[in-house]
């Protein structure tokens, strides 16, 4: 994660307010210590205290906003070979300096971090106090338009075409099954910085990880094959700027939308976003949140031969994911095929090299049911 304007949630602000009965002011220093039958089940996790943080420069706040997902990012830092404790609580502070001397936050903007050697570490005043009592997290700066309901978690290193240790990995497992039990999430809800943010994080390497990330997390929490849902899509509104918002435009405007695809989720962006919601007797979202029914009805089926918009998007997205090959020829060509049969393998899809309302999801960045529930 590169430096980032930071922000109030902006749907925090608007449906919980700022007020001292929606928001928890944790101050200059740490929030109030959870109770101590708590504290032991996260014990290894090393704490703001532990690491010798430095006070935040300014309040900070739990939000009033429901944790509704897991964002991973990487640091796009060195890839460095010293694997230690020291080197992780060194890690922890060049980050919370950078962050509050270079990019003038109030504090680290993620919740948590995790070193190359697997230690995992508190990021944020506030955060492992809010994990352990398993609601109201703390409102950060790691991705803007998803800080007050998403957890940040920072991964040491940088990521496009490198892989991250197996430490790291299994850390991030361990700490992701935590979030997910304590605050009611599923695998499915665990994604990439750039699934919600024009950014190279967290690397196309470590994306190509996200799906045995999620099936070991699936198996971690033992959840029951029926409640997974068939299709877990992005949940973008009109708070987020990503290529997931171009691809959006770019399905608007192929349905008759005046939409540009500029990945800015603008006025005319919405207003085109409800349109087509109420066309299509859905819901119409006050936030112009793309829905999974949204989703499911924009995106119409590729097939051999398929061109226009729509391909364009899917050409778009693929190229800016790792797909070097895939060139926006707006035609469903050979190179677009086979990147389309590797996307459609990782997620246990059907190797079709055709576009159905599965591989679309997992383009765009959602998750399918066959990449959890598999031997």
């Amino acid at each position: 994660m590169l430096a980032e304007h930071a922000q109030w949630d902006r749907r925090t602000m608007l449906r919980a307010g700022l007020g001292a009965a929606t928001a928890v002011v944790v101050g200059t220093g740490l929030a109030h210590p959870a109770p101590a039958e708590a504290a032991d089940d996260l014990d290894w996790i090393i704490d703001c205290d532990e690491w010798g943080a430095r006070p935040p420069t300014g309040p900070l706040s739990a939000s009033g906003t429901a944790t509704n997902k897991i964002i991973v990012h990487h640091m796009a830092f060195p890839n460095v070979t010293d694997h230690s404790r020291e080197r992780a609580v060194a890690l922890a502070r060049e980050c919370q300096d950078l962050h509050v001397d270079g990019n003038g936050w109030s504090d680290t903007g993620q919740h948590f971090t995790i070193s190359r050697g697997g230690y995992v570490l508190e990021g944020r005043h506030g955060s492992l106090d809010r994990l352990q009592a398993g609601e109201r997290q703390m409102i950060a700066a790691h991705c803007p338009g998803e800080n007050g309901r998403a957890i940040g978690i920072e991964n040491e290193g940088t990521y496009g075409d490198q892989t991250p240790p197996d430490a790291l990995l299994d850390s991030l497992v361990r700490l992701c099954v935590a979030v997910c039990r304590r605050y009611g999430l599923h695998a499915s809800d665990i994604f990439g910085h750039w699934d919600f943010r024009t950014t190279q994080c967290p690397g196309a390497a470590f994306y190509r990880e996200f799906p045995t990330l999620r099936h070991r997390v699936f198996r971690a929490l033992g959840t029951p094959p029926r409640d997974v849902p068939a299709r877990r899509w992005p949940d973008v509104w009109r708070f987020v700027n990503a290529p997931t918002v171009r691809v959006a435009q770019y399905l608007l405007a192929h349905h008759g939308h005046p939409v540009e695809p500029t990945g800015t989720f603008d006025a005319a962006t919405v207003a085109a976003v409800q349109d087509w919601q109420a066309r299509q007797g859905l819901p119409v979202d006050v936030d112009a949140t793309l829905t999974a029914a949204t989703w499911e009805t924009l995106a119409p089926d590729l097939g051999r031969g398929s061109a226009g918009l729509p391909v364009t998007a899917a050409q778009d997205l693929l190229a800016g994911k790792g797909y070097a090959d895939v060139a926006p020829t707006g035609v469903l060509d050979e190179p677009t095929r086979r990147a389309v049969r590797d996307l459609q393998a990782l997620h246990r899809l059907p190797r079709t090299g055709t576009v159905d309302s599965g591989t679309w999801c997992t383009i765009v960045g959602g998750v399918v049911r066959q990449s959890l529930v598999r031997a």
